[in-house]
Parts: structure tokens; C-alpha cells; sequence
């Protein structure tokens, strides 16, 4: 940071008691002149990201979308505009699948126009599109984010609508909507699957919205298991390796599983954190006064045994030793 002020690419400001970075002229003229096609977009004519944002709140989120895009960047994703098809254009798109994993901000994708104007009030960062879903993608930092079920709904239709039906019909269907939520901790995850709103039910909380939620946090392990995500091959894999010495689930059973147990006790695989499956699968098993077996990854079980109690039987997998035979 020193050697870019030094050279005058990065500028400092403060306001409200908090400093701030801007890239300097010579810095815009640079990024401009070296690549065109990748950052012409983000910094030239009448643009968003050309504006100060000094109030609080917008700076937390764009520290939010920042995070995301760390994330998704180091999870192998694609982020810039010249490497990932432009599903969103304004224009329409009719290029064809979605092979490699790509993520589309808020902002690219209320570049469709007109139709986006009733998601403004969504808290979702952007659309995290791989070769099988569509992951609308939120950042709940180290707090539980504002929710507002109408809104966060309004987007998943729109999802739905854009995708499903019109641009990438091809490739996916009505299920393939999911959710991804980022957050700082382990312990934002234990808050979520706990959380009743708030006194004003204006805080995040499980209300139905996605059947599929996914919670990664914003370090190397989410980073990791964001990328399995991606990987279908790579999640079978795991999935044929879990589902050894277990039998095979049953669609008419009530409770939520993935395999079952000799005796009978219905297996869940959670190395993913879906927030709506676990909810699911510890409601079942307290209605059925029964027990069941979680398999997950080693930094996760601490947060599900407080979750679950005593009903459940937890097998860990070792992170360390997952990611050295899946990601050498």
C-alpha cells in the first residue's frame, strides 16, 4: 500500500473518522491502457465505481462485495467481464452454456435494465453461475445481514425467470435457484440456523426462501468448499467415498438423509452447511423423539453438536487431509 501511494496509483481520504483508498489517475490510465477489455467497464464513462462512497454504510458494502469477490476469486471463479460470458447483457445473450464457474455482481446484473429495478432493495452481492446451479450469493460479514423475504424473493423470480426460462433454459431448470451465504465464522453460522428475526423479524432468519442455503465462510476452508460446489466430479467423488459401508436412502422416508446406517439411522452429509437441510434433518429427528449420524468436516462439528445436542452421532472429516487428496 506504502509503494502505491509512493507512486501516486492509490490516494488517501477520510470522512466520518474512517480513512478510505482511491486509485489515482495514473492508476485508472494504467489499468486502462494494459487492459482495455477488462477494466474499460468498471472506469470509464458515467459509472458506479467512479463515484465516492464515503458514508458508512455504503463502505461495509463494499467491503462485503470485496470479500466476495476474494473468495470467489481464490475458489477459482471467474470475475472479470473479458473471462465469463456475459449472460447479463443488456442486449440478451444466446452464446450457450455456462461451463466454468463465473460470478456476476449486483450491479452487472441490474445492467439487464428495467426489469431489475425491484430488486434494489435485495442484500444479495451478485449470482455465482456453474455448470449445474445458479447460487444467488449474499455476505453476512460478521453479523446477521438485514432480510427482507419479499425482496430476497423478487430476486430468486427474477434468477428463475432470466435463466431458467429465457437466456440459459438449456441448461438449467426450475430447481437449479440455491443460495450461498458468506460469512466471518463458524459462529455467524450457529446465529443463522438459531435466528427468529430479531424483535422487528427484519434479520436474517430461516424462512423458506431457498430449500438450499449454502454457508461457506471467507477464509481458505470456505474458499476450498466453495470450489467442491463447483465441482460436480470432485463431489461425487466424496459423496461414493462417504456412502461406503452405508445403504442407499429412502425417498419415503420423512426425515431428511443421504444414506442410512445398518440399523436404520439416517445418515446426512453437511460438509456443504446447508443452513435448511440441518434445520430440517434436527427437526425431524426431535418430532420422531429418534436418532441420526451428520457427516461433516472437522471445523463444522463444533457449531452442529451445539445445534443438534444429543440425538445426533457426529464423523468428521479431516479438512487437511480432504483437501490434500481433492485439491493438491
Amino acid at each position: 500500500m506504502t509503494d502505491l501511494k509512493k507512486s501516486g496509483l492509490l490516494r488517501t481520504y477520510y470522512r466520518d473518522k474512517l480513512r478510505g483508498y482511491r486509485l489515482g489517475v495514473r492508476a485508472k490510465n494504467r489499468l486502462l491502457d494494459n487492459w482495455p477489455e477488462r477494466f474499460a467497464p468498471y472506469l470509464t464513462g458515467d459509472t458506479d465505481t467512479n463515484r465516492l462512497k464515503s458514508e458508512i454504510g455504503r463502505r461495509l458494502r463494499l467491503h462485503r462485495l470485496a470479500e466476495t469477490y476474494v473468495t470467489m476469486d481464490n475458489a477459482g471463479v471467474g470475475l472479470f467481464q473479458d473471462e465469463k460470458p456475459k449472460v447479463f447483457a443488456p442486449q440478451g445473450y444466446s452464446d450457450g452454456a455456462v461451463e466454468h464457474p463465473s460470478f456476476y455482481s449486483s450491479r452487472e446484473v441490474k445492467e439487464m435494465g428495467v426489469d431489475t429495478t425491484q430488486i434494489r432493495s435485495s442484500r444479495f452481492t451478485g449470482v455465482l453461475l456453474t455448470s449445474s446451479g445458479i447460487y444467488v450469493t449474499y455476505n453476512s460479514s460478521a453479523a446477521l445481514m438485514k432480510w427482507r423475504y419479499k425482496s430476497e424473493m423478487r430476486v430468486k423470480a427474477l434468477m428463475w425467470s432470466v435463466l431458467c426460462q429465457q437466456r440459459l433454459a438449456g441448461q438449467y431448470n426450475a430447481d437449479a435457484v440455491q443460495g450461498v451465504v458468506l460469512g466471518e465464522s463458524m459462529e455467524l453460522a450457529y446465529q443463522m440456523l438459531t435466528s427468529t428475526g430479531g424483535a422487528k423479524h427484519d434479520y436474517f432468519m430461516l424462512d423458506g426462501s431457498y430449500d438450499h442455503f449454502f454457508f461457506f465462510t471467507n477464509d481458505h476452508q470456505g474458499e476450498v468448499l466453495l470450489a467442491l460446489l463447483c465441482d460436480c466430479a470432485k463431489t461425487a467423488q466424496l459423496n461414493d467415498i462417504l456412502k461406503q459401508g452405508l445403504t442407499t436412502g429412502a425417498a419415503s422416508r420423512a426425515v431428511e438423509h443421504d444414506a442410512f446406517e445398518a440399523d436404520g439411522t439416517p445418515v446426512l452429509f453437511c460438509y456443504f452447511f446447508d443452513l435448511p437441510r440441518i434445520a430440517r434433518f434436527n427437526s425431524a429427528l426431535d418430532l420422531m423423539d429418534s436418532s441420526g449420524t451428520i457427516i461433516c468436516f472437522d471445523f463444522q462439528a463444533d457449531v452442529l453438536r451445539r445445534y443438534c445436542g444429543s440425538r445426533v452421532r457426529f464423523q468428521t472429516i479431516d479438512f487437511i487431509k480432504f483437501e490434500r487428496r481433492f485439491f493438491p
